[in-house]
């Protein structure tokens, strides 16, 4: 039977899928030596965490390596290529369950939820209610999407037709903007929005893109969201504009160090709310991204080719690997 290796645990309907098509393998452990090890035999890998270079070298069965989501931080794609094995991911499965994240942590920003629970808690009935005479509202604010991918064109039709907000956002194609979402460049963007939403990939171009220029820019009590990857955000700029109160707070799902150490500054802000990367993790979003995982593992298993292909300059040499 083929080995289908996975660095996590899957969706039930997932793992039954996997189950009926070969031996379904969880890795034991998440370091380079374990990973490469424990992987040597497969056909398949399902990636839910980073794949070190050194697994494609050393698994000469290898066929596929299939991101269970969207984003292919996790794997080295060129590594991959260059071993003739097939990269696939599952996009778009994961947008409503990230949009709907965006929303959770900017009203909770806006109406001070974690320091109104806390002494809620803490000091009692007035010292928590007394928050609310500082929140605010999110009617008639302007939401600034950088990234206009499957996730930013969800939270962009979410803020414009749930919640009446004018939507303004950067993207490589600006072709591709809903009728109602206004291009802007990202300097003009991160000025006249109240809240910035970061749902572009990690790139060369845009680590570093919130730099601290850019923070400086933006309104004295604009919200700054990043659901994307940690290092499209300058820590130091944000934390010195946080220590500062130069912007009105930050809601953050992913960081550059993952997981975010105990004793991060981060945590000391009222107006900072940290998650620890779910915002696409829910139980719908589980099985829909963990079944379109193992269909296209299926699917490779069968002779096939994915239908979400992310690498088709390694087809040649995977076709020289297992002609049919």
């Amino acid at each position: 039977m083929a080995i289908i290796f996975s660095t996590h645990g899957l969706h039930p309907k997932a793992t039954d899928m996997l189950s009926s098509a070969g031996d379904f393998v969880i890795a034991s452990a998440l370091d380079t030596e374990t990973l490469t090890r424990e992987a040597a035999n497969a056909e398949i890998v399902i990636v839910r965490a980073p794949l070190p270079p050194s697994l494609f070298e050393r698994a000469p069965a290898l066929r596929a390596a299939i991101r269970h989501g969207a984003g292919l931080d996790m794997i080295p794609v060129e590594a991959a290529t260059k071993a003739g094995v097939l990269v696939a991911n599952v996009p778009g499965v994961n947008a409503r369950s990230v949009a709907e994240h965006v929303f959770l942590v900017t009203l909770a920003l806006l109406r001070r939820f974690r320091a109104t629970d806390r002494d809620l808690r803490s000091k009692g009935w007035l010292a928590g209610r007394e928050h609310a005479n500082s929140a605010n509202e999110l009617a008639g604010r302007t939401v600034g999407i950088v990234g206009m991918g499957n996730v930013g064109t969800e939270v962009a039709r979410i803020a414009h037709f749930g919640f009446g907000l004018e939507v303004i956002a950067n993207t490589r194609d600006r072709r591709n903007l809903p009728e109602n979402v206004a291009f802007a460049a990202v300097d003009d963007l991160v000025r006249q929005s109240d809240i910035i939403v970061l749902c572009c990939p990690l790139t060369l171009e845009t680590t570093g893109l919130i730099s601290q220029d850019r923070i400086r820019q933006m309104k004295p009590d604009a919200l700054l969201v990043n659901v994307s990857r940690g290092p499209v955000i300058d820590d130091a700029a944000l934390l010195k504009a946080l220590a500062g109160r130069e912007i009105g707070g930050a809601a953050l799902d992913v960081f550059a160090t993952q997981p975010l150490p105990s004793n991060h500054p981060y945590f000391s802000f009222d107006n900072v709310i940290v998650t620890p990367h779910l915002a696409g993790i829910t139980e719908e979003s589980m099985m829909r991204m963990g079944v379109g995982a193992a269909e296209e593992a299926v699917r490779v298993l069968d002779g096939g080719l994915p239908v979400n292909l992310c690498n088709p300059e390694a087809v040649e040499h995977y076709g020289r690997r297992f002609p049919t």
